[in-house]
C-alpha cells in the first residue's frame, strides 16, 4: 500500500524548468546589437584595417610597447613593495610608525599624478644636489639632481610612490580581513609578530589583497601614458608621434588599443592563476572550474549560467 502511494506522488510531482522568456528576448536583442556593431567596425572604410596592419608590428610601436610592460612592471613592484611596508607601519601600535604611514598615504593620495610626475622630473628646481652624508654634518657624495633623475627615473617615481599609496590602502584591507583569533592563536604559540605577519596573516590575507591588486595592475598599464608629459616615450606616444606625421589618427589609435586589449588579456590570465594558487583549500576552489570567457567576458555556461536563483516549479 505504502508502495503504491509512494509511486502515486511520484508521478504527480513532476519538476517542470521555468520559461525565462525575458531572458531569450534579451539575448536576442543583444545578439542582434552585437552583430550591428562588429559589422559596422568591420566594413567601416575609416577604419583603415590595412593601415592597422602595417603599423601593428612597427619599430616605434613595438619600442613604445616594450617601455610601456617595463614601466608597469617596475611601477607595480615598487608599489606592492612599498604598499606592504606601509600597510604594516599604518596598522603598527607605534603611533610615529602609524602617522608616517597615514601621512604618506595622504600626501600621494590628494595630489594628482600628473602633477607628481612634473615634480619628480622637475626635482632639480627645489634641490639642485643630492647627497649622501651624516645628517646635520659633513657631506660624503653628491650629485647633480638633473643628471641623476632622468625622465625614465622620474617616471617610475611617479608611479610607483603614488601607487604604494593606493596599494597600502588595498593591503591594509587583506590584513583586516583576517580573523583576529588567527593573531590570537599565533601569540599563544609564541609567535613573534613579524613572523605572525610572514607565515600566517599575510599568506591569508593575499586572497584580498590579489583581485584589488590585479586591477591596479591593469589600470597602470593604461596610465603609463600620462608619463608623456615629461617626455618619456610609450606605446600612447609612439602612436601619437606616428600620426602626427603621416594623420591616419583612426588606424593608430586602433593599433594602440589593440596593444593594450592584448597585454589586459594576458594580465587577467596571470591574475587568475595566482588567485587559484592562493584558492586552494578554500571553498572559493569552485572558482577554478571557471572559464576564462566567464571571467573577462561574462560568459556563463552549463547548469551554472542560470546564475543566482533558479529552479523549477512544480507541475
Amino acid at each position: 500500500m505504502t508502495e503504491t502511494r509512494q509511486a502515486t506522488q511520484s508521478e504527480d510531482i513532476r519538476a517542470v524548468p521555468v520559461r525565462h522568456y525575458g531572458r531569450w528576448i534579451a539575448g536576442v536583442i543583444i545578439l542582434l546589437l552585437a552583430a550591428i556593431v562588429i559589422r559596422s567596425v568591420v566594413t567601416n572604410a575609416n577604419m583603415q584595417w590595412d593601415v592597422v596592419g602595417d603599423y601593428l608590428f612597427d619599430d616605434r610601436i613595438l619600442r613604445g610597447l616594450q617601455n610601456t610592460l617595463i614601466l608597469t612592471v617596475i611601477s607595480m613592484v615598487i608599489g606592492v613593495v612599498g604598499g606592504v611596508v606601509l600597510a604594516v607601519m599604518r596598522l603598527s601600535p607605534n603611533p610615529l610608525a602609524a602617522g608616517a604611514a597615514g601621512t604618506y598615504i595622504w600626501l600621494f593620495r590628494g595630489t594628482p599624478l600628473i602633477t607628481q610626475l612634473v615634480f619628480w622630473n622637475f626635482l632639480a628646481l627645489f634641490y639642485p644636489r643630492l647627497g649622501l652624508g651624516v645628517p646635520f654634518g659633513p657631506e660624503f657624495v653628491s650629485w647633480d639632481t638633473n643628471s641623476l633623475i632622468s625622465p625614465f627615473t622620474a617616471a617610475l617615481l611617479g608611479l610607483g610612490l603614488n601607487e604604494a599609496a593606493y596599494m597600502a590602502e588595498i593591503v591594509r584591507g587583506g590584513i583586516l580581513s583576517v580573523d583576529a583569533g588567527q593573531l590570537e592563536a599565533a601569540s599563544a604559540l609564541g609567535m613573534s609578530r613579524a613572523k605572525t605577519l610572514r607565515r600566517i596573516i599575510l599568506p591569508q590575507a593575499m586572497r584580498v589583497i590579489i583581485p584589488p591588486t590585479g586591477n591596479e595592475t591593469i589600470a597602470m598599464l593604461k596610465t603609463t601614458s600620462l608619463v608623456v608629459v615629461i617626455g618619456y616615450f610609450e606605446l600612447m606616444t609612439s602612436a601619437q608621434q606616428i600620426y602626427a606625421q603621416n594623420y591616419r589618427i583612426a588606424p593608430l589609435l586602433i593599433t594602440a588599443a589593440l596593444w593594450y586589449l592584448f597585454m589586459t588579456t594576458i594580465l587577467t590570465l596571470v591574475q587568475m592563476q595566482i588567485e587559484r594558487r592562493f584558492a586552494r583549500g578554500t571553498s572559493r576552489q569552485v572558482g577554478e572550474r571557471t572559464k576564462w570567457t566567464s571571467r573577462m567576458l561574462g560568459f556563463r555556461y552549463g547548469s551554472g549560467g542560470g546564475g543566482g536563483i533558479g529552479g523549477g516549479a512544480v507541475g
